[in-house]
């Protein structure tokens, strides 16, 4: 392995050593406060410590921002490793700029969603940092298998990140209704992003088996993929 190829892996190895493990403790966080609210609900007496609603509320927080910051590293990646590899500083220094800024405009964003009170300014951030994510993932270099867009790791990692993005976006909104509908809304749409999770975890294997090493692309990519043969040496 090439110094290349460890910074390709840094994506995968944060969403092993981070994402997925904060994903497990959201979930039991999350069956732990609907069953404590349920037993209050038929006046039982829980077992459940209050404190375990505010500390899934704290650790989804946690896991939103993580899986944001890793989508943009997964992106980073690929995009400045084709500016790089093309030389598109000399040919379209604007474009580079712009990229730049668009990471910068998207961390900012995202800092400022978990700072904001207002629902308005929660909206505005809430959706620059999806545009963010959204534009980014439209960059050359970036493996996004678009005839497969049902199978796409890039795909699904987009839409889990902006329900991410989306559940911080309304964490305040849940806790002020009193008709429950946030929270319904959240619990559908978080139940959709655990699936994705899943499905995150198939098609991140498959793409780290597809991609070959640095030294070995220029011998891969010679081979017919819809055939399935390669060129003898």
């Amino acid at each position: 392995m090439e110094f290349k190829d460890f910074l390709a892996l840094l994506h995968p190895i944060l969403a092993v050593a981070i994402v997925f493990p904060m994903l497990g403790v959201v979930l039991n966080m999350a069956w732990q406060t609907m069953q404590r609210r349920k037993q209050i609900a038929i006046d039982t007496k829980s077992k459940i410590p209050p404190v375990v609603g505010p500390e899934h509320v704290k650790a989804g927080r946690i896991l939103s921002g993580s899986v944001v910051g890793v989508t943009l590293l997964g992106l980073a990646y690929p995009i400045f490793e084709h500016i790089l590899s093309k030389d598109v500083w000399s040919k379209n220094s604007f474009q580079v700029i712009f990229i730049v800024l668009m990471f910068v405009a998207t961390i900012a964003s995202l800092v400022m969603l978990y700072r904001a009170t207002p629902a308005l300014w929660r909206g505005i951030f809430a959706t620059l940092t999806g545009t963010g994510l959204v534009i980014l993932g439209t960059q050359d270099g970036v493996y996004r298998r678009t005839n497969e867009w049902y199978w796409s790791h890039y795909y699904i990692g987009i839409a889990a990140a902006l329900i991410m993005v989306f559940s911080l976006a309304i964490i305040e909104d849940i806790y002020k209704d009193r008709s429950n509908r946030w929270r319904t809304i959240h619990v559908i749409l978080n139940s959709i992003a655990v699936l994705l999770f899943l499905g995150q975890g198939m098609t991140g294997t498959r793409d780290l088996l597809e991609i070959p090493l640095n030294w070995q692309k220029p011998y891969i990519y010679t081979c017919d993929f819809a055939n399935k043969t390669c060129p003898k040496p």
